[in-house]
């Protein structure tokens, strides 16, 4: 059990989800590396339990899938040949225990956009056979991605010259087939979470401390967080909350 006192878990976790690095929350409220390490992990496997039991029967009409890459220990060009093909190392795709996971959750058929990953295809079908109304937004860039690129726009995206809606199964209305929620909400992950923001150090040594830490995100982010657009928080408005919760109710998870 963390022997911090309440208040002082309470700064560190506000400090964490409004999207400092673990040193940077150090410094911020004085508490030792492995004091905030130990409660992101064990707060991260409370909020991941409570959202598991919460975000069930979902009366979702509409869904919007695009993955966001990340990586643990090393990119995966880089992983020691000792630890090649270990979990937690590297990168990893889990389309299809994502999409088993999502129809498990639902109350009702629903339309589905994703990108034109090819894996979301076999995801899909495997998951929810014919039973949804389900399209492909399949985007078009421009641009070489080789060595050829000027230093200065190497790491910008690349300009999208186009899209092309494709339907997949069932009857998904064309107004609806996009995928632009998702990937702001993986912008907010990137903003929110340290371990995902790019090209720094601040990527995830542990496949356990990077699961705590989008456990974590996303309690705040659904429980917590008021939007502006909603004037309360997703939870509340989705009818999986019935009341306003703060950092202290998140707290107040652990055991």
């Amino acid at each position: 059990m963390n022997k911090l006192d309440r208040k002082r878990q309470v700064r560190v976790v506000a400090a964490l989800v409004e999207g400092n690095s673990i040193r940077a929350t150090v410094r911020m409220t004085g508490v030792a590396k492995g004091t905030v390490l130990k409660l992101l992990v064990d707060l991260g496997d409370a909020c991941e339990r409570y959202q598991d039991a919460a975000l069930r029967n979902l009366k979702s009409k509409r869904i919007q899938c695009d993955e966001i890459w990340s990586f643990c220990y090393a990119k995966a060009k880089n992983v020691p040949e000792r630890l090649r093909g270990a979990a937690g190392v590297g990168d990893a795709f889990t389309g299809h225990a994502f999409m088993l996971d999502l129809a498990s959750r639902l109350a009702n058929k629903v339309q589905l956009t994703t990108d034109g990953h090819k894996v979301y295809l076999e995801a899909v079908e495997g998951a929810f056979g014919n039973d949804i109304d389900y399209a492909m937004l399949v985007k078009m860039y421009e641009g070489d991605s080789g060595k050829n690129i000027p230093s200065e726009a190497r790491y910008s995206p690349a300009k999208c010259t186009g899209a092309r809606t494709q339907k997949i199964t069932g009857d998904p209305d064309p107004a609806h087939v996009s995928t632009s929620f998702a990937e702001r909400q993986n912008l907010t992950m990137r903003m929110g979470m340290r371990r995902f923001t790019r090209l720094t150090n601040a990527f995830s040594k542990k496949v356990d401390n990077l699961k705590a830490a989008v456990a974590l995100h996303f309690m705040y982010y659904n429980f917590v967080r008021i939007h502006q657009t909603l004037r309360t928080t997703p939870a509340m408005a989705a009818g999986v909350a019935d009341k306003l919760c703060d950092i202290a109710d998140m707290v107040a998870l652990l055991k």
